[in-house]
């Protein structure tokens, strides 16, 4: 049975589907058996693989799409057939959260560096916690040296999760590359995939010690 990830936060545009799809593509390139899910109606995952397909790319994952009722019984079926399966998530946290929680062995919380993207965490902390799911935030759009960079990462330390030490920072060819098809790791050489890379090592260690 395969691990299956969720990535969720309440505020749009904190990196979701940037978050997820590179992961797939990371865990790819490590070796193991992917599988994306997009629970999102907006679609932004579904039609970045649409893009790949159309752009006569070999796919490298499986792709699916769940409505949040039906989340547990598709996961159930990619976990039996893939070492890691990922679930991107509306961007908003209610009962239509808890189905993709449920399932999940870990949850990641893609914050963008702002105070309003944090101050959203805490209801999906608090979703998590009441599944008794481990989550973990992922700083993304992440300008390292800045001040507003260091008190976000101070008032992010201070709440009860866990920070990836690996930040996603704000890189033009994060979003280059997804619409294209692609992720970050697909493009010429940079430090975004020694950045992927490294998250991609942490969250297999997060998941290795549940």
């Amino acid at each position: 049975m395969g691990h299956v990830i969720t990535i969720a936060q309440q505020k749009g545009g904190a990196g979701k589907t940037t978050l997820a799809i590179n992961l797939a593509i990371g865990f790819l390139r490590a070796g193991k058996t992917v599988a994306l899910m997009d629970t999102d109606p907006q679609g932004s995952a579904g039609r970045w693989f649409m893009t790949r397909i159309e752009s006569q790319q070999e796919p490298g994952l499986d792709f699916s799409t769940a409505s949040a009722w039906g989340v547990p019984y598709e996961c159930r079926k990619l976990a039996d057939s893939h070492d890691i399966v990922i679930i991107d998530t509306p961007p908003k946290a209610d009962s239509d959260l808890r189905p993709a929680l449920r399932v999940s062995d870990l949850v990641l919380i893609p914050v963008a560096t702002s105070h309003v993207d944090l101050w959203a965490v805490e209801v999906v902390l608090y979703l998590a916690e009441r599944e008794r799911k481990p989550a973990m935030m992922v700083m993304t759009r992440a300008r390292p040296g800045t001040r507003l960079a260091a008190d976000v990462a101070e008032k992010a330390a201070e709440m009860e999760a866990e920070v990836a030490a690996t930040p996603m920072a704000n890189r033009v060819v994060y979003a280059e590359t997804l619409g294209q098809g692609k992720a970050a790791l697909e493009a010429r050489k940079g430090p975004a995939h020694a950045e992927v890379m490294a998250l991609v090592s942490e969250v297999e260690t997060a998941l290795e010690k549940l």
